[in-house]
């Protein structure tokens, strides 16, 4: 079992390596298949030994082996953050199911990290990764045949947020929540479904407001600086899809006080 884990988890640190490209890429619109990676700053063609997931940021010191600058520490952790996620999502058996949930875990785990590395540098969420999602979740929903339950919870997770947002620029005269963040939702409601959605979207809030707040009361941002939300939304997510036992007993603190 545990070589399978570790080839799992090389595997896993090669999808991270390729996340780092597709962060680079997708906001500044390249494409994937231009040519091989370079040093933003000074153009140098980054070789394959170079290109080692995990090893070489650390060889290399996490700078550019030619003008020394800065390799965002941004790379090693999401390279790091797959392996790990990969070596304990790894099949216990082979079988067509727990090849597809494998597969299914993989990319939505890799999906979140891009929307968080993306939306935290960028401030936005592409359309691509949540059109990426909506088709995923999709697939799970068609698996599984029960559409409306499902459907219904990908149109509260636009319908929804998009009210709430539609009705704070009336009162404010300002946009509270950006497109990508509605989209998120609505493809997130595909696969959580009605009271998922709505859960995530209270306890999103929820943590948004307590980090801001954090955030404000030592002065590292103020009230007109813009927040990302998409990563809020992803951690929320990560825990009703992989740790629900966890929501389930943050639940039952909230009803008990209550």
């Amino acid at each position: 079992m545990i070589v399978w884990q570790i080839f799992s988890a090389v595997f896993g640190s090669m999808i991270g390596s390729f996340l780092n490209a597709l962060s680079y890429r997708i906001p500044v619109r390249k494409s994937i298949a231009d040519g091989r990676s370079k040093c933003p700053q000074c153009d140098k063609l980054i070789h394959w030994y170079e290109n080692i997931p995990i090893f070489s940021y650390i060889f290399l010191r996490g700078k550019c082996s030619e003008c020394k600058s800065r390799i965002p520490w941004s790379y090693f952790l999401v390279e790091v953050a797959m392996a790990i996620f990969a070596f304990f999502h790894t099949p216990s058996e082979l079988s067509r199911e727990a090849a597809l949930s494998y597969f299914f875990d993989i990319s939505v785990f890799a999906s979140f990290l891009l929307i968080i590395v993306i939306d935290l540098k960028h401030k936005i969420i592409p359309n691509k990764v949540n059109i990426f999602l909506a088709i995923l979740f999709f697939g799970s929903v068609v698996l599984n045949k029960s559409y409306l339950y499902w459907l219904l919870g990908g149109a509260i997770g636009i319908l929804f947020p998009l009210g709430v947002t539609y009705l704070f620029y009336l009162l404010k005269g300002q946009i509270g929540l950006g497109g990508g963040d509605i989209k998120l939702w609505g493809a997130l409601g595909l696969f959580l479904g009605t009271e998922g959605i709505i859960q995530n979207i209270s306890y999103s809030c929820l943590l948004g407001s307590l980090v801001a707040g954090g955030l404000m009361i030592f002065k590292v941002v103020d009230r007109k600086t813009p927040i990302p939300f998409g990563p809020f939304i992803v951690v929320i997510s990560f825990f009703q899809i992989f740790f629900p036992e966890v929501i389930g007993e943050f639940n039952k603190m909230i009803f008990s006080f209550s």
